[in-house]
């Protein structure tokens, strides 16, 4: 949206299509605007469009010719055709830049075009309090193009958005949440902190990870609490905004959640462990891959490999374990890794362990990607340097 004439007039168009209580009178009163001689109106308007083919060409037929398609076309099934009522606003533009003595009649006749993006923001702020919902998410995402140029009564605007969550639709309150970085700041805190207080709201998780991204560390308690939240999807959320925030004293909570029901949950608790560091955390994740609580565990893994060469050395013992799941494992966080120390014991088990896991695959396929995984990850830090 950086062309603001077109999108204005894209506006304007939409405007002209949705504003007529009268769109057959509103379409004569154009046609008269532009200055064509009665007979030539009274002709367009009972649908005789073959009567104008002899008429006199001049600057405005084109615009006349377009307004009289639509009258036509309302005439006979009563509908507005919107591709045609958006070409009507920039036709008349430029038929007032090359016919001056017309600007005033068109305008009147018309409606004046919005007045450059603010005048875009303003009706787009309106829209989302329309009844119709398709026009209410069209305005939250235009709104975040504007924001995302720094359109100040676009911030404003989403700000308002996200302070209270009572009087939004869900979906326009999540949209703007997405992006809570292009618009948060301190003034925000209040409103998503009651939100996340409604535990029963459908956009609580969309809460948890706002006030993550923007540093709230008042709400890491209610976002602690989510952990227990019935949904898996609000769980999850929960995980990744204490991830986001490093809490350390979230530790405990999240090792609880590597049990959950959901596979989707027990990766992302396994994740924000990884990301918050330290030796509980790693504890944590080491102890629940040791213990084969699933044999899915490839998450585990990838979380302690995010702990990097601390944890290489003891990664290396384990693909000597006995349990071939141990061996696998190891192989994939080592991929992982990177480091230079894992190298030789992924080549060793690539070409020489042929044992199979409880899922079925074997160790020498797993350190095969391993291998792969290390080798990309080193390409792409020599390609970055």
């Amino acid at each position: 949206m950086t062309d603001h004439r077109d999108a204005v007039l894209r506006l304007w168009g939409r405007q002209l299509y949705e504003r007529q209580n009268e769109p057959l009178a509103w379409a004569e009163a154009v046609l008269e605007a532009t200055g064509r001689p009665p007979t030539a109106v009274t002709a367009a308007m009972s649908g005789r469009l073959d009567a104008l083919a002899d008429s006199p060409s001049d600057r405005a037929q084109l615009l006349f010719r377009t307004v009289a398609k639509l009258a036509a076309n309302l005439r006979v099934d009563g509908l507005y055709d919107a591709d045609v009522g958006t070409r009507i606003g920039p036709l008349a533009l430029w038929l007032c830049e090359l016919e001056p003595p017309l600007t005033g009649p068109l305008g009147d006749a018309l409606g004046h075009p919005p007045d450059g993006p603010t005048s875009l923001v303003t009706v787009h702020a309106i829209e989302l309090s329309s009844g119709n919902r398709a026009i209410r998410l069209r305005a939250i995402d235009a709104l975040l193009e504007w924001a995302e140029l720094g359109h100040p009564q676009a911030l404003a605007a989403l700000s308002e958005v996200a302070s209270d969550h009572r009087t939004q639709d869900v979906t326009v309150w999540t949209k703007a949440l997405n992006r809570i970085t292009l618009f948060g700041d301190a003034n925000l805190e209040p409103g998503l902190l009651r939100a996340l207080a409604d535990t029963g709201h459908r956009g609580v998780r969309w809460s948890a990870l706002a006030c993550a991204e923007l540093g709230f560390r008042r709400s890491v308690p209610l976002i602690t609490a989510l952990l227990e939240h019935p949904d898996p999807m609000v769980r999850e959320g929960a995980c990744e905004a204490l991830g986001l925030f490093e809490e350390p004293a979230a530790i405990p909570a999240l090792t609880a959640r590597l049990d959950d029901e959901t596979t989707w949950v027990r990766s992302r608790a396994a994740m924000a462990l990884g990301q918050i560091g330290g030796d509980r955390a790693l504890a944590a994740l080491w102890q629940a891959m040791m213990e084969h609580r699933n044999p899915k565990a490839g998450h585990l893994a990838s979380a302690i490999a995010a702990f990097g060469p601390p944890v290489v050395d003891d990664l290396i013992a384990l693909t000597t374990d006995p349990d071939p799941d141990l061996r696998a494992l190891a192989c994939r966080a080592l991929g992982s890794t990177a480091d230079d120390r894992a190298l030789p014991a992924l080549e060793h088990l690539a070409a020489h362990d042929l044992a199979r896991t409880t899922l079925g695959g074997l160790v020498a396929t797993a350190a095969k990607q391993g291998l792969r995984t290390a080798h990309r990850i080193r390409d792409a830090r020599t390609t970055s340097t």
